[in-house]
This record gives structure tokens, C-alpha cells and sequence, in this order.
């Protein structure tokens, strides 16, 4: 019974994009700052650690059309 459903959540989050799992990521974090051009997976990424200004979550749809890439520690 307790695995069924384990099996069953990690389903609807995996296809709902409530998880990151091997490039199913609807939801990515950006720093706002002004010369910012990543996107991270992990909200604490050490990416994000030089941010300056305030981390936003955005679809990774939204972080490609400012024009960010996926950050190099984590590709």
C-alpha cells in the first residue's frame, strides 16, 4: 500500500513539474540583478551565491526569453 502510493506521488509530480528529475523542469530560479544571464535548477545553487539582488522563480521558458542559460554547475 505505502509503496503504490509513493509510486503514485512521485508520478503526479513528475509529470505535474513539481520535480526537476533529468530535465523535466518547468520552474527554474533566476537572480534579478542587472548583468544576471543564468538559470538555475537548485534554488541554492552556488551559482546563485554572487546574486546581489533578489532570486525569482520563473519557467525556464521565461528565463530562456531574458535571455539566460543554464548555469555551468549544474549542466
Amino acid at each position: 500500500m505505502k509503496k503504490s502510493l509513493f509510486i503514485k506521488i512521485l508520478f503526479l509530480l513528475i509529470f505535474t513539474g513539481g520535480t526537476s528529475f533529468n530535465g523535466l523542469v518547468n520552474n527554474v530560479y533566476i537572480c534579478k540583478g542587472k548583468y544576471s544571464e543564468k538559470y538555475h535548477y537548485i534554488s541554492n545553487c552556488r551559482g546563485l551565491s554572487n546574486c546581489k539582488s533578489s532570486i525569482k522563480e520563473v519557467t525556464q521558458s521565461e528565463a530562456e526569453n531574458y535571455g539566460r542559460t543554464l548555469c555551468g554547475w549544474e549542466d
